[in-house]
C-alpha cells in the first residue's frame, strides 16, 4: 500500500522522510486494477452496500493547465453530508509554506504515499451548504460562490495568469462510492472508494491514514495485512484525479 523503502534509492527515501515530517498527516494508498477489484472486495468482505455515494466533480480548462502548474480545483457532493469543496497544490515542500496558512484550521499538508511513489500536496478545504454544487452543475451559479474569499486569495496566488475560477470547465461529474471500515485483522480504519468513469472503466482505491510519526510502521504493518489477504501491491498505480482530469479533457467535457 504505502512507499515502500526497499524501492526508494537513499536520496529519495532522505526526501520523503523530511516531507513527512513537515506535513499534518500521511495517506497510504494502493489502487487495485479494475480486472482484480471484485476479487479484492471479496477478500476484504467489502459490502458496497454499506458505502456512501458521492458525486466528484473537477474544474479545470479544457487543455488542463491548472493541472500542469500543479493545481486541483474540486467540488464534492455526497449522501447524507453537506457538500464540500477544496484548492489543492502539489507538489510542495511544507516548510515553503507560511506560518498563516499551516495555522489555519481548514488548511493540511498532507504527504500521500504509494508503492513506488510519493507527493506532498497542501490542501485548503472548505464545507458548503447541500445544493449549492448542484446548482453550479446545472449552470446556475458560478464556481467562485463554492470558495471561500480565503480559497480564493490561495488559489489566486497559484493559479496560472489571467485564469479566474470562473473561467474553467466543469469536468464530471464522477460517481464515486466510498466505504470506511475497520479489517478485523489490522488495527486501522481503512477506506475503500471505487470512482465509476462513464467508459465504463473503474479505479478501485484502499487507504489509511496515520500522523507522520507512524508513516513507516503502519506502512509495514499495511504491507503485510495486504499480503495475508493475498492483495498485491506491486500493480501499476493510478491515480484518481489525474486519470478523472485526462479522461474528461479528451472527451472535451
Amino acid at each position: 500500500m504505502p512507499v515502500q523503502s526497499d524501492q526508494l534509492d537513499g536520496k529519495q527515501l532522505a526526501e520523503v522522510m523530511k516531507l513527512i515530517d513537515g506535513a499534518d498527516s500521511v495517506e497510504l494508498k494502493l489502487t487495485i486494477p479494475d480486472a482484480e477489484s471484485r476479487n479484492t472486495m471479496r477478500a476484504l468482505d467489502l459490502d458496497p452496500i454499506d458505502a456512501q455515494i458521492r458525486q466528484v466533480v473537477f474544474f479545470d480548462t479544457p487543455d488542463l493547465q491548472l493541472n500542469d502548474h500543479g493545481l486541483v480545483v474540486r467540488a464534492r457532493r455526497s449522501q447524507g453530508a453537506p457538500d464540500d469543496c477544496v484548492i489543492k497544490l502539489r507538489p510542495v515542500v511544507p516548510a515553503e509554506l507560511s506560518a498563516d496558512l499551516r495555522q489555519t484550521t481548514d488548511f493540511n499538508v498532507e504527504v500521500d504515499a504509494m508503492p513506488g511513489g510519493y507527493v506532498c500536496s497542501a490542501s485548503y478545504k472548505g464545507k458548503i451548504a447541500v445544493g449549492e454544487v448542484k446548482q453550479v452543475l446545472r449552470g446556475a451559479a458560478p464556481i467562485r460562490k463554492l470558495y471561500s474569499k480565503q480559497q480564493r486569495a490561495f488559489y489566486d496566488s497559484h493559479a496560472p495568469d489571467g485564469i479566474g475560477l470562473d473561467d474553467l470547465h466543469v469536468l464530471g461529474p464522477i460517481t464515486v462510492i466510498k466505504l470506511k471500515w475497520q479489517p478485523v485483522d489490522f488495527k486501522r480504519r481503512m477506506v475503500a472508494e471505487l470512482w465509476f468513469y462513464p467508459d465504463g472503466s473503474r479505479i478501485l482505491e484502499l487507504s489509511t491514514k496515520c500522523n507522520p510519526s507512524e508513516a513507516f510502521q503502519v506502512a509495514a504493518e499495511a504491507r503485510a495485512f495486504l499480503a495475508t489477504n493475498d492483495i498485491s501491491t506491486t500493480g501499476e498505480q493510478q491515480t484518481k484525479t489525474k486519470t478523472a482530469l485526462e479522461f474528461f479533457a479528451k472527451r472535451g467535457d
